[in-house]
């Protein structure tokens, strides 16, 4: 498996002939996105910064909210969640997106700004979480308190950590983010060295979570 960053929220994986594409985004956030061929988008919510097809090529299913999906093989959950509560504001509606990749699960938490009930989490019936995209920058997302008490529930083998404050984002973006360090002093963890790539199969998977930050792919 290989996974490569866009930034902000934006990944593709690619797996056994298969791509995804997590959460394109338009030129509003500050990125101009390359064009990428696609089998699979999931678009966590309906907003520039997560919804944009028009760099996509390929005859790809587009996924927009809940329930199961099957596309070439790859098993695709998504179940609901929301953005951080505002108060007297009803919370935007979040999907989060579980990929069952052969033996390889990776999850994609899109814009969470709440921590989910163990109910909820026991509810996606997930044996296990190979990989989690995990929002850190807080704003109406996970702060770094609330990112290392999901990583808790969920346990996956690795963490990416993505939705905060780094070069090229539109500076009104960027400002109500904060920086990926202080998600890292939260975790308790070194500051790993970024990789342009992180390629993956299941026997190189660690014994315990560790952390990969991903460069942002031109």
């Amino acid at each position: 498996m290989d996974i490569n960053w866009y930034g902000l929220s934006c990944f593709r994986i690619r797996e056994g002939g298969v791509t995804v594409v997590c959460d394109p985004y338009s030129k509003s956030v500050g990125l101009t996105l390359p064009k990428l061929k696609a089998d699979i988008v999931t678009i966590s919510h309906d907003q520039p910064g997560h919804n944009n097809l028009e760099r996509l090529t390929g005859d790809y299913k587009a996924i927009t909210g809940p329930g199961e999906y099957e596309v070439q093989n790859v098993f695709v959950t998504g179940a609901t969640t929301y953005h951080r509560k505002q108060a007297g504001a009803e919370p935007e509606r979040n999907t989060v997106f579980f990929y069952e990749f052969g033996n390889l699960i990776v999850g994609h938490l899109g814009d969470l700004g709440e921590v989910p009930s163990q109910a909820e989490i026991d509810g996606l019936n997930l044996s296990e979480v190979d990989v989690l995209m995990v929002p850190v920058g807080g704003g109406d997302t996970l702060d770094p308190t609330r990112a290392v008490d999901v990583i808790g529930m969920l346990e996956p083998r690795i963490v990416i950590p993505m939705h905060y404050a780094h070069d090229r984002l539109a500076s009104g973006i960027a400002s109500d983010l904060a920086s990926v360090d202080k998600f890292l002093k939260e975790l308790g963890v070194v500051v790993p060295e970024p990789v342009d790539t992180l390629k993956l199969n299941k026997s190189n998977l660690p014994e315990e979570t560790e952390v990969v930050l991903l460069n942002v792919s031109a």
